[in-house]
């Protein structure tokens, strides 16, 4: 058994680390909120733009667009793919960062021409250990901003629009619920009429003729950029609340079983206080009995 002092250091280390993990609770919970707040103020402008984007497409069935551009499905192989791979600075969330890694280890695996580009130092870290090339974006995953999003979405359609890339997906993470997360793959670019819904009924604005000015395909051109940056932001952010969500469950676990350990802890030392009293007492008694004869 161990000795009193021991266990006592053992119950002093295990309380500042019950200490540590419930402060990371929060600040996790703080960031969560903040991310939120943030996507919920610019949610309605994106949503505007895809409306936009969803009605020209369905009204213009017969256009050709380079954004719609299928080139990549009738050469496959020789087409070059982009993924953008978000994962997190750090660690301490769980698997968050393990099933985004290993849903991009799954698309590098069948794709055998392809591009990758991280945002994350744990993403970073992986793929330079296994020595896969990637693109690094020079931005934290801590914090996402409309800033950061708008320079990652202006290079990576640029890179679309110069047919350096052929198709653009996003792997990342989405908060199905707060006690679920999934790692998903969205396809950006080329647009797909299927990935915009439009139901046009009584109750929509447009029943009347639509004129876009100087044509949907100049507005397309238009609207694309943004909605790519949009989109991007949403990932960012959405990724970046997963994180966050899969931190706060980890350090809740850690916090709990610090709790646990810290009560069976004290049973020990209490048992080893016991025995102590009690052995003391036989010496006395002992003692005692030895000076009567």
């Amino acid at each position: 058994m161990a000795s009193m002092q021991e266990i006592r250091s053992h119950i002093h280390s295990v309380q500042e680390t019950r200490k540590i993990t419930n402060a990371m609770y929060l600040i996790s919970s703080n960031n969560l909120r903040k991310a939120r707040k943030q996507l919920n103020d610019v949610k309605p402008y994106f949503d505007r733009i895809e409306s936009t984007i969803s009605d020209i497409l369905h009204r213009s069935p017969e256009m050709m667009h380079f954004y719609l551009d299928p080139r990549f499905r009738v050469n496959p192989e020789k087409g070059s793919v982009g993924y953008v791979v978000i994962t997190g600075d750090k660690g301490l969330a769980g698997a968050y960062n393990h099933n985004v890694l290993k849903l991009a280890e799954a698309a590098l695996a069948k794709t055998p021409n392809c591009r990758l580009f991280v945002v994350g130092q744990v993403g970073l870290s992986w793929f330079r250990e296994r020595k896969i090339p990637v693109q690094e974006f020079a931005f934290s995953a801590q914090n996402p901003n409309m800033h950061r999003a708008r320079e990652i979405g202006a290079f990576l359609t640029e890179e679309y629009r110069e047919e350096r890339l052929d198709a653009l997906y996003a792997i990342y993470t989405e908060m199905v619920t707060p006690m679920t997360l999934e790692a998903r793959t969205v396809q950006l670019l080329p647009l797909s009429r299927d990935t915009f819904p439009w139901k046009p009924d009584g109750r929509s604005k447009y029943i009347h003729t639509v004129t876009y000015v100087p044509s949907e395909a100049a507005v397309l051109a238009a609207l694309v950029p943004r909605y790519v940056n949009g989109m991007v932001f949403s990932l960012l952010v959405e990724s970046f609340c997963s994180e966050q969500q899969a931190r706060m469950t980890a350090m809740d676990n850690s916090t709990k079983n610090a709790g646990d350990l810290i009560r069976q802890l004290n049973l020990q030392y209490n048992r080893a206080r016991q025995a102590a009293i009690t052995q003391e007492i036989t010496e006395v008694v002992g003692g005692a009995q030895a000076s009567s004869q």
